[in-house]
């Protein structure tokens, strides 16, 4: 099966600045080549992530410059949602935040983190992210831009070390390995924490993961999705 993206606008909501590049930006460097439209939505500030013994006031604006790197290698449109770390719910407020970033970018795709991952922000993100994805195209509900035609598809990613994740489907990354290799490497906060005892070396994390997903799937390197299999939002291939 040959899948192409050409004619989507792919929308990542990811929780954390690195997470899109852990999980699935050779998807979107594939579907970015194919001629599709890619958006990332950061939905926290990564204001928490220090290495042990580290003290940086500016994290925060340090971990927006370095997704707005990575974004712009793979020619992605970039929203910070802005919330803090440990601070995200899906609440009224926040859902409303998002129904008008998906209204803006006007996604026909949104790939959402695991609803049972490790992190508790990746939870909170997973829930608001597949809110969001209905009420955006629910003329009564009202924000500043119009609402969408048809509420998009989802698309939910591996979970980080594969944990508990039962994959539908892989996308075959193997000619996006490198780039999402460089995209990874903006990241230079987190990547040099990689020796704390509650933490892991991103970089190789990462290369296992897509290795790994690709062996499973018969490529070099590959990242793993589920589909949102519920009534008017799953799509033919």
């Amino acid at each position: 099966m040959q899948l192409h993206f050409s004619q989507e606008r792919i929308f990542a909501v990811m929780a954390h600045p690195d997470d899109a590049e852990l999980l699935c930006a050779g998807t979107l460097a594939r579907a970015k080549s194919d001629g599709a439209e890619i958006g990332i939505c950061v939905m926290c500030r990564g204001d928490k992530g220090l290495r042990a013994g580290e003290v940086i006031d500016n994290l925060a604006e340090m971990r927006q410059a370095e997704a707005t790197q990575a974004a712009a290698i793979l020619g992605a449109r970039l929203f910070w949602f802005g919330a803090n770390d440990a601070e995200l719910s899906d609440g009224l407020p926040q859902r409303r935040a998002l129904v008008e970033i998906y209204r803006q970018f006007r996604p026909t795709l949104i790939i959402a983190h695991f609803a049972q991952d490790y992190h508790p922000d990746h939870r909170a993100a997973a829930q608001l992210a597949e809110a969001a994805s209905w009420f955006c195209a629910s003329r009564g509900y009202k924000t500043e831009s119009p609402a969408l035609e048809a509420a998009p598809a989802v698309w939910f990613a591996d979970a980080l070390n594969m944990s508990g994740f039962a994959p539908h489907f892989f996308i075959d990354v193997s000619q996006q390995l490198e780039l999402k290799k460089k995209m990874l490497a903006c990241h230079q906060s987190q990547i040099r924490r990689g020796g704390d005892r509650d933490f892991a070396p991103l970089t190789e994390l990462m290369l296992h993961q897509a290795q790994s997903r690709g062996a499973e799937a018969g490529v070099l390197a590959a990242e793993a999705f589920a589909a949102h299999h519920v009534f008017k939002r799953a799509r033919a291939l």
